[in-house]
């Protein structure tokens, strides 16, 4: 692992993303090196020849004087790296923010797969109405493994748990959802009485790591190879618009909500959690409606 310290102007970046108007990334890269890893394109921003997730850059940047400058703005920690990665434990950048924001009256999302986050609570809960979400697209430990290199599903499912006690608004992310794979109604079966939000995307292969997912999948999961060429080789939508039927299905039958692309944190939720689909497909979308 290739590990540098690097100064920034600013930690505070605008956002293009639908959910937040800022986005903070302490670092740049991800030492969690999931091959799926749609923020991979961040490398040629980098000058980095290393592959993605074996290098590291740490930010320092100036503090932030006037944090109510952001009154109102909606933050997300960790949208191209997890500001939670095992480097945290040392580094502290991500608990840096916190400190340097605290006060402010803001709309906080935080993205993970870690439980360190749980070190932050005492800042985290200082904040109006905060949002934690962890991804997870397994619960088997074996193929989590294959695909990254991140805190087990058991710890991320603790971390709910105990967050969701703490009355902080939780988000299971299940993305991305591999075709055949991931068994998205076994995972909601799991956490749905800890999270109040499960967020659905499905699996997008695009750029560098498409190649890699379908080796992966020739090799090791050989009788799903048709399914994935189909996919995304032909660009055949059923699986997907079947998915959506039933998780519309699962929906019913456990008295959720289930709706298309909503802005989660403009709902409060306690008690039952509200399903969030987020497959990208037009087609799709337009499935769910009827």
């Amino acid at each position: 692992m290739i590990i540098k310290e690097i100064n920034v102007k600013n930690i505070l970046t605008k956002s293009n993303l639908p959910i937040a108007g800022y986005s903070i990334n302490p670092y740049v890269g991800c030492t969690h090196a999931c091959k799926y890893c749609y923020a991979n394109f961040m490398k040629r921003f980098t000058n980095h020849k290393e592959d993605w997730g074996t290098f590291l850059d740490v930010k320092y940047w100036p503090k932030i004087s006037n944090p109510h400058k952001y009154d109102g703005s909606t933050m997300i920690i960790g949208s191209v790296t997890d500001g939670y990665i095992p480097q945290e434990s040392k580094y502290k950048r991500t608990r840096q923010f916190l400190e340097e924001i605290k006060g402010a009256n803001i709309n906080l999302i935080i993205t993970t797969k870690s439980d360190l986050v749980l070190r932050d609570l005492d800042l985290i809960k200082t904040f109006p109405n905060p949002l934690i979400a962890w991804s997870i697209n397994t619960l088997d430990e074996n193929f989590k493994m294959q695909m990254e290199k991140t805190t087990s599903i058991a710890r991320r499912i603790e971390a709910m748990k105990i967050c969701h006690n703490l009355n902080i608004r939780t988000t299971c992310f299940i993305s991305p959802i591999f075709p055949g794979i991931t068994n998205v109604f076994e995972i909601m079966d799991k956490i749905k009485d800890y999270v109040d939000y499960i967020w659905l995307e499905n699996l997008n292969l695009r750029g560098d790591f498409k190649v890699k997912i379908m080796e992966y999948i020739k090799s090791n999961k050989s009788d799903l190879l048709p399914l994935y060429e189909s996919i995304y080789n032909k660009g055949d939508m059923s699986y997907w618009i079947k998915l959506d039927k039933e998780v519309k299905e699962y929906a019913f039958k456990n008295s959720l909500e289930y709706v298309i692309d909503k802005e989660p944190f403009l709902k409060e939720v306690r008690g039952k959690p509200i399903i969030i689909n987020y497959f990208y497909h037009s087609d799709i979308k337009q499935s769910a409606k009827k």
